[in-house]
């Protein structure tokens, strides 16, 4: 009997291993930056991806925010896993309103989603998250852990107009019904498709920037977090938020100025945080320390970062592109 049940227990385990591996999984925003590296890792892991977007080369084209047509986009179909990686964002937000967009799209967007996610009998849906959603500010020395508090109130109303968008995006996820909802708290992006936006900024001396005077941000290399999706995908717990950055965090400025010497560009110019106000968003994130602890990926996930600094991952995009 004992061995009959352990031979039942290992079929399941082969089972549910084979399920995790060879799922049908649609992805919204596979066309962005973040969800082209996705798409591939996903792909490369056995999975077959079908892109969500309203461009030509989606292969379910619908409007997240158009529920209706979402809804009438994904009829009829099947899918194992749904994944939020869309964003509104076509260049990095530097005023307060340049997220407005995407602050909506991380609650009407989310919501519409779940709905569509519940329609094609999905089992499990991952949302990209980010560790501002633990707050703008100096958060000093605590390196900042899933147990902290997740979408405390904005201190102005232009702050919780943020922080309300990854708040509302993460309840959505974990309270959907009949779904395994996971959420991964990103650090900032880079690597390739994204750093190659400063490239010309700096080569034209265009970006200057403060000094960093011990702020540090947490940073992930966009390979490193398309891995953290896919594992999110075959071993995430459900109900579970997920931090994933690299070992390194980083100043904005002490970042800028890695790019700048992994590619031979000019460094930025140094001015006052202060000159930086009219920038409203950007003031905001560049006034920002955080440090974030991801243990919890690399325990429960089995994930660690191939690029343990901003440095080892420009170094690797630099040598793919000689």
């Amino acid at each position: 009997m004992a061995t009959n049940q352990t031979d039942q227990a290992n079929q399941a385990n082969q089972t549910d291993q084979t399920m995790n591996q060879n799922q049908s999984i649609l992805l919204a925003g596979a066309s962005g930056v973040l969800g082209r590296h996705v798409t591939r890792a996903l792909t490369e892991a056995g999975h077959k991806v079908t892109g969500l977007g309203r461009g030509r080369g989606s292969g379910v084209r619908a409007d997240l925010m158009d529920r209706e047509a979402l809804l009438r986009a994904v009829d009829g179909h099947h899918f194992d896993t749904v994944i939020y990686a869309a964003t509104a964002l076509r260049k990095p937000p530097m005023r307060h309103r340049d997220m407005h967009a995407t602050n909506a799209l991380r609650i009407a967007g989310t919501a519409h989603l779940v709905e569509a996610a519940q329609s094609v009998g999905a089992r499990r849906v991952v949302a990209e998250s980010m560790v501002f959603g633990y707050g703008y500010g100096d958060h000093g020395d605590q390196l900042v852990t899933e147990d902290d508090p997740f979408g405390p109130q904005g201190g102005s109303p232009e702050l919780e107009r943020h922080i309300a968008g990854m708040r509302v995006k993460e309840q959505l996820t974990f309270e959907a019904k009949g779904l395994e909802g996971i959420a991964l708290r990103f650090g900032l992006f880079y690597g390739p498709g994204g750093t190659d936006a400063l490239l010309p900024l700096l080569r034209r001396r265009q970006l200057p920037l403060p000094a960093d005077r011990g702020r540090v941000l947490p940073w992930v290399e966009l390979t490193d977090a398309a891995r953290a999706v896919v594992a999110a995908v075959e071993h995430g717990r459900p109900g579970q938020a997920y931090n994933v950055a690299d070992r390194t965090p980083l100043g904005f400025r002490a970042h800028v100025l890695e790019v700048a010497e992994e590619f031979g560009l000019p460094k930025p110019m140094t001015v006052p945080l202060r000159l930086m106000k009219p920038m409203s968003y950007a003031h905001t994130v560049m006034s920002t320390t955080l440090r974030v602890s991801t243990a919890k990926a690399e325990r429960e996930l089995g994930w660690t970062p191939a690029y343990p600094s901003v440095r080892d991952g420009l170094a690797a995009m630099r040598a793919a592109t000689r």
